[in-house]
């Protein structure tokens, strides 16, 4: 990774259940988006791109487009989760402008083997790809049955947001392997030392 910090690939998560709340688990706990290395494995993780895609014009100017949307996507995010009413105006406008710009045109195209396989149109723009992941917050946020499925992790210290599509909707982490571990292991650890006293 670029100028020796940066973030393996199985270090950013992808369960929240849309695009654009994967993006907003890239701030925690830490920046995550620290290179444009890392930017590019998000992009394809995400699902953006097909992988294999090059991202040849991606540099600095991207990381910070990305970390600019992901600020007003969670600010939308976190005053549509805490129901009041507030004055959201300036993310709500950056993320509709956003939106605009037409997501990267897919193709299919043949693979080695002969199966048709997903491609790009051409190199994707930072704009365009900004643009598939503001529409899926506008999607998101105006459904009210995707919206009601919003949920913040009840894991200590976790202030991940996800979309809870389980059954009865009674998910309670963002990730059972991660969140939900450490909880079990707390609630282990609380009895043991109940059951020693």
């Amino acid at each position: 990774m670029a100028s020796g910090i940066g973030t393996a690939p199985y270090d950013l998560r992808f369960g929240a259940g849309r695009v654009c709340l994967d993006l907003l688990a890239t701030a925690h706990p830490e920046e995550r988006l620290c290179s444009v290395a890392v930017l590019h494995a998000w992009i394809t993780g995400s699902g953006l791109v097909p992988p294999g895609t090059v991202l040849a014009r991606a540099d600095a100017s991207w990381l910070t487009a990305f970390r600019e949307l992901r600020t007003h996507v969670d600010q939308l995010v976190r005053a549509t989760l805490a129901a009041e009413p507030a004055p959201y105006d300036l993310p709500l406008a950056r993320v509709n402008a956003a939106a605009l710009a037409a997501p990267p045109a897919p193709r299919a195209l043949r693979g080695r083997d002969g199966t048709l396989v997903r491609g790009l149109d051409g190199p994707p723009e930072c704009a365009a790809l900004l643009g598939a992941i503001a529409r899926d917050a506008v999607e998101l946020l105006t459904d009210p049955a995707a919206r009601a499925g919003l949920r913040q992790c009840a894991g200590d210290n976790c202030a991940l947001v996800y979309l809870d599509s389980s059954r009865g909707r009674r998910r309670r982490w963002c990730s059972s392997e991660v969140c939900g571990n450490r909880e079990r292991v707390a609630r282990h650890r609380r009895r043991t030392a109940v059951s020693r006293a």
